[in-house]
């Protein structure tokens, strides 16, 4: 569906042309007319969906339409959260982007910079503000934040805000708001606390479901290596030495980790950087820059820092770590194999994260190819262990079902472009 037939009004039509988007994505076809009619909205998308968009071009359309307070600053018509820097700068840029023809005025309020420049930009007042809920419940006890002509409200990502513990910054914010006004909540996974969550804060909301959260995408070629945790390190470096890898996002579970793998890559002449949560957000904006850029062939993150991490035409991403929360793996591979491109998910499992392994096939329904040809194969105990679980996939493994060989496959290693 291209966008002339989501009755846009004109100014947004030409910024989509500048940008040289013509096309709707699935959530963008089945929430913009449902938010333009003033319902709720309950979103449940994996990343690289198209879903900002899908929220913000709808917001540009409803607020232009209305004249703003005739006399003084601007009223702030419409606050998005989000639970990450670089994600509410992300959602900053396109809401400039794509409200660049209209006379909407938008902004960004995030943790780790001068506040001054924040207090000057409400002064001034915006039609839309992004904000991080930290530094808004900061600006908000200081009596700088005005929420009260607010009449749409959006919950991005909000899972990760919930992991993240701003549960509580979250509620406090929202009994700021006028009790009346459209609310758009979106998430990439659906645990019962969204699902409480969404029937306490959404009224008779309309539901868009893109993709399950138990689906990994199809276009997205997983590969398994069981290896020992002292060895982990020297595989990624072996694997790097594949030049078809021209960049990747790689996942660590700590900030400290993050850090020794880049030092790790750096002396093996790889160029790499770091962003989490301790960088400052300079650093991390400028690491981000450089990775975009190709300075950098590999970021290494966390999963906090990895929200907003937006790169249409990233092939690979690494789990260096397997996460224990299952539902985050699909969430990381799905930042690769985006836009009808293809994507490879390399996965590291060491003894200790066999665990988390069952846990993701089980949510997944799949089991992820094992690459056994490897210099560094897991050794010991572990390796009986892991040789268990290659033998005995989940009963409902969709392989199974389609004729499979009930097992995962093993094969050698492919080249890493494939």
């Amino acid at each position: 569906m291209i966008f002339e037939q989501l009755q846009l009004i004109p100014p947004i039509l030409k910024a989509l042309d500048k940008e040289n988007y013509t096309s709707a994505t699935p959530i963008q076809e089945q929430a913009i007319p449902p938010v333009l009619a003033g319902r709720d909205l309950f979103g449940c998308a994996q990343t690289g969906t198209g879903k900002t968009a899908a929220f913000l071009l709808p917001i540009i359309q409803l607020l232009s339409a209305q004249q703003g307070r005739p006399n003084g600053k601007r009223a702030i018509r419409s606050l998005i959260l989000t639970p990450t820097r670089e994600l509410a700068i992300q959602i900053a840029d396109n809401a400039k982007a794509y409200g660049c023809f209209t006379k909407l005025r938008s902004g960004v309020i995030v943790g780790g910079v001068s506040q001054r420049a924040q207090e000057q930009l409400l002064e001034q007042g915006v039609d839309i503000l992004i904000a991080t809920p930290g530094r808004l419940i900061d600006l908000m006890s200081q009596g700088v934040v005005d929420l009260s002509h607010v009449q749409i409200l959006v919950l991005d990502e909000a899972d990760r805000m919930l992991d993240m513990g701003f549960i509580h910054d979250m509620k406090r914010i929202i009994a700021k708001l006028p009790a009346k006004r459209q609310t758009l909540f979106f998430s990439a996974t659906m645990p019962s606390e969204i699902t409480s969550l969404v029937n306490s804060l959404l009224r008779n909301p309309v539901k868009v479901e893109i993709t399950p959260v138990s689906s990994t995408a199809e276009r997205i070629q997983q590969q398994l290596y069981f290896v020992d945790k002292p060895n982990k390190q020297q595989l990624l470096i072996d694997l790097l030495q594949d030049s078809s890898i021209a960049s990747a996002l790689v996942f660590t579970r700590t900030k400290h980790g993050a850090d020794r793998l880049v030092r790790g890559l750096t002396k093996a002449k790889i160029t790499a950087q770091a962003i989490h949560g301790d960088k400052s957000q300079n650093a991390r904006q400028a690491a981000l820059n450089n990775f975009k850029s190709g300075a950098t062939r590999i970021l290494v993150a966390t999963d906090i820092a990895a929200r907003g991490i937006d790169i249409d035409e990233l092939s690979h991403v690494v789990n260096y770590n397997l996460p224990n929360i299952p539902e985050t793996y699909v969430h990381r591979i799905g930042r690769t194999g985006r836009a009808g491109l293809s994507g490879i998910a390399i996965s590291f499992c060491e003894e200790e994260e066999i665990p988390y392994l069952k846990d993701i096939e089980k949510l997944t329904k799949q089991t992820i190819p094992v690459i056994a040809d490897h210099p560094y194969p897991m050794t010991g105990t572990a390796a009986m262990e892991a040789n268990r679980v290659v033998s005995a996939p989940p009963k409902n493994d969709v392989r199974n079902s389609s004729g499979g060989s009930g097992g995962r496959r093993r094969r050698r290693r492919p080249s890493a472009g494939k």
